[in-house]
């Protein structure tokens, strides 16, 4: 999973991001509440790992701003805050999930996987034959049909494509682009991206007389999305 993390405790944050990392997870760090805001308009992720006491905005306030702005992504809290006004009062604002420091790595793991299962990540993967609209994701044959004609596609773009019809209606940020179907973890912006997204548009006519679209938000990435449900 791709876990956004709020934490002002550098030795505790360094401790949490190796737990994450040995189990397969990727992490970005953050120790404001105000930059990892900025993150939040940047990028997109599968959960939220936030502390509550942190600089510039409480966690609690990043949970607030980021419900009221309709970002509905998994948030498990981990906090010294033990009582119950403040356990009641997160999980009330919508936070998922909430457990008290110190962080046990066997009880945050299971933590994340379960709240990973119940939101539904990578459950799509599974679907090995997926059809919309004209066209037909074989993803067994590594084939995309359109009308029922394979389409010519690169292994990346397809991969990429696939990715995108897995997750129709999700705004997806060009580096989380670029480490679910690439593997690379770099913050560096890349055409890369934006490159194939050209090429898939025009291999797969993917176009709004065909009922989808793959909408190009500014400064953050794209989402492939029906037409009819677009604003």
């Amino acid at each position: 999973m791709r876990i956004a993390y709020l934490e002002d405790d550098t030795a505790q944050a360094d401790l949490v991001q190796h737990m994450l990392a040995e189990a397969g997870h990727s992490c970005m760090h953050c120790t404001n509440g105000r930059e990892f805001m900025v993150q939040m308009r940047r990028e997109t992720f599968d959960l939220l790992l936030l502390d509550w006491e942190v600089p510039d905005m409480s966690g609690r306030e990043v949970l607030s701003e980021l419900r009221a702005s309709g970002n509905a992504v998994p948030v498990l809290f981990a906090t010294q805050r033990d009582d119950e006004a403040s356990i009641v009062g997160a999980l009330s604002q919508g936070a998922d999930d909430y457990m008290v420091k110190p962080v046990r790595q066997a009880e945050l793991l299971a933590r994340i996987t379960a709240l990973g299962r119940r939101a539904g990540v990578g459950e799509v993967v599974q679907q090995a034959v997926q059809e919309v609209g004209p066209w037909r994701i074989d993803r067994g044959r590594r084939v995309i049909t359109l009308d029922g004609e394979p389409a010519k596609l690169t292994d990346k773009d397809f991969e990429l494509a696939s990715y995108l019809f897995q997750n129709i209606g999700k705004l997806m940020s060009r580096a989380h682009l670029l480490e679910k179907v690439w593997g690379i973890m770099s913050a560096i912006e890349s055409r890369t991206v934006d490159v194939h997204i050209s090429r898939i548009r025009r291999s797969l006519e993917i176009r709004p007389e065909r009922g989808y679209r793959i909408k190009t938000i500014y400064q953050h990435g794209y989402r492939l999305e029906p037409v009819e449900a677009a604003d």
